[in-house]
């Protein structure tokens, strides 16, 4: 279903480029175009890139994973559990409506409320309004990751998304992958508005001229972005010219990209870890620990990094990658089929069973022949795969239905942080505190749950490390899911696009900086 977007009514202020700046227009592909406006409805990485387009967060990450001032200009600590935000004073929604203090705890409030989003805010107790320009966020206990959780934070317009819309429902509703004000329409403070939009075939953004960064060396006036699933064709639109920018690339053109005259390729490791989960609700054989981890013998990861990935990605046997809180060298990945078949032996199912598998085709790099290699891979221990591949805007909705005994999904932690996997992919689902929102295999440890809750008021590293690593240590030996690899970055340009300098780790770029030559 394509759907169309709604445009806002808003003042002639947000139409154009500033006085004085260059205008430029940058044509750009991803392999897929954002499924809604609304920053709260999915916490996906598609939600995030266009959250930096048209909204703000209050602070943001820099390319050393440090933290720069957006919307707050400065924070200090007012005791263990209160961290203080100043914000920018004079900045203009869309809308031309002010933004001030209200309008950042109204959409606190309303992340605390968002099914997707309030597990990941559970650590904090209130936003409270100090005065016109300050707030102060409290945590329900000492926690070391406020900053990392304000770059969730994109301030929206309240007066925009107050009241109700034509059909009378609630302009400020959060409806999943459904028809609600706020995913085809929207007020934010960030340096484009979209001024066109027609899910699967084009979005297009203008400059928006009362954006407060008067400071950004940005000179992009309009950006048109077309969603190209296929990678080659992707790259053959880069290559002739049709388009200025495209992610991701595929590992195979890489070098393609490279050795061109007219366009460049920035490549970066990445943190995004590749994962299958296996529903023990739909699959009473999954709730055997030893046909978990008969499945977990049988997928060679090395094997999918080296022929699908083509070296671009790290195979991984953990959620958390090198360098974060958790990680514990010894859990490698740990093909072997004779030990996976030993295994079915010993449970029984040496004859093995049918299970249907379900995985985007246009979200992850080369998801779609992963999930071709993963079922034949478990072919070999008898285990008999269904397997359905699907667009992304058809793929979460099935997701969040775990429609599919086996189902991929991939997860980069947005606080940096270890504790970030468990609290959305392992722990217990619960729709009351948020937790598990993304745990499609059900699987429920209540030591698991405890040891990260446990986490999040450990204001000591070394032993908020070692707690985090008895998570990663209990998840391997209960091979509570299927880790593949750590995705690797890449993205393509032509010369003259100065994209490395708005790219990052997070996978984020800040297209409003974005220089045009």
């Amino acid at each position: 279903m394509r759907r169309i977007f709604k445009v806002a009514a808003v003042t002639a202020l947000c139409l154009g480029m500033s006085a004085g700046v260059q205008a430029n227009t940058l044509k750009m592909a991803y392999d897929a175009d954002p499924v809604s406006l609304d920053p709260h409805e999915q916490l996906s990485g598609g939600t995030l890139q266009l959250s930096h387009m048209i909204f703000d967060p209050l602070v943001r990450w820099t390319k050393d994973l440090g933290f720069e001032p957006r919307l707050a200009t400065s924070w200090e600590r007012v005791d263990d559990k209160t961290m203080r935000f100043h914000l920018r004073e004079g900045v203009k929604f869309h809308s031309g409506n002010i933004m001030t203090s209200l309008d950042v705890v109204w959409t606190f409030d309303r992340l605390k409320k968002s099914p997707d989003f309030k597990g990941l805010f559970a650590p904090f107790e209130v936003m409270r309004v100090v005065d016109k320009n300050t707030v102060d966020l409290v945590t329900v206990e000492p926690y070391p990751l406020v900053l990392h959780q304000a770059t969730y934070i994109f301030a929206m317009d309240r007066n925009f998304y107050t009241g109700f819309d034509d059909k009378g429902k609630s302009k400020a509703e959060i409806v999943k992958h459904g028809d609600s004000f706020a995913s085809t329409n929207v007020s934010g403070t960030g340096p484009f508005i979209i001024t066109s939009r027609e899910q699967g075939v084009k979005v297009v953004f203008n400059r928006f001229a009362g954006y407060w960064d008067k400071k950004s060396p940005g000179n992009v006036s309009k950006i048109i972005m077309t969603p190209i699933k296929e990678g080659p064709t992707r790259v053959a639109a880069l290559l002739s010219g049709d388009v200025d920018f495209i992610a991701p690339i595929p590992p195979t053109d890489l070098e393609r990209i490279k050795s061109n005259a007219n366009t460049t390729a920035v490549t970066m490791g990445g943190t995004r870890i590749i994962t299958f989960q296996l529903n023990q609700n739909r699959v009473a054989h999954f709730k055997d620990k030893r046909v978990r981890q008969a499945i977990v013998h049988a997928v060679n990861n090395d094997g999918i990094v080296k022929k699908i990935m083509k070296g671009f990605a790290t195979t991984a046997g953990q959620q958390g990658p090198k360098g974060y809180a958790g990680y514990v060298d010894g859990l490698k990945p740990r093909y072997d089929l004779a030990k996976a078949k030993q295994l079915m032996k010993e449970a029984g199912l040496e004859a093995g069973f049918t299970v249907t598998m379900a995985a985007p085709n246009n979200r992850y790099v080369n998801d779609a022949k992963i999930a071709e290699a993963v079922a034949s891979m478990l072919s070999k221990i008898n285990i008999k795969v269904e397997l359905k591949t699907m667009p992304k805007a058809q793929y979460w909705p099935e997701f969040d239905k775990r429609s599919a005994d086996i189902m991929m999904i991939g997860w980069h932690s947005d606080t940096e942080d270890s504790a970030n996997f468990s609290e959305f992919l392992t722990m217990t689902p619960s729709a009351e505190t948020g937790y598990g929102q993304y745990n499609s295999g059900n699987y429920s440890n209540s030591k698991i749950d405890e040891l990260v809750v446990k986490s999040q008021s450990m204001t000591d590293p070394v032993g908020r490390s070692k707690v985090l690593q008895e998570v990663e240590q209990t998840l391997y030996d209960e091979a509570a899911f299927i880790p593949l690899h750590w995705q690797n970055l890449a993205w393509g340009a032509r010369k003259g696009v100065n994209i490395e300098a708005i790219v990052n780790v997070m996978n984020f770029p800040y297209l409003g900086d974005l220089v045009m030559e």
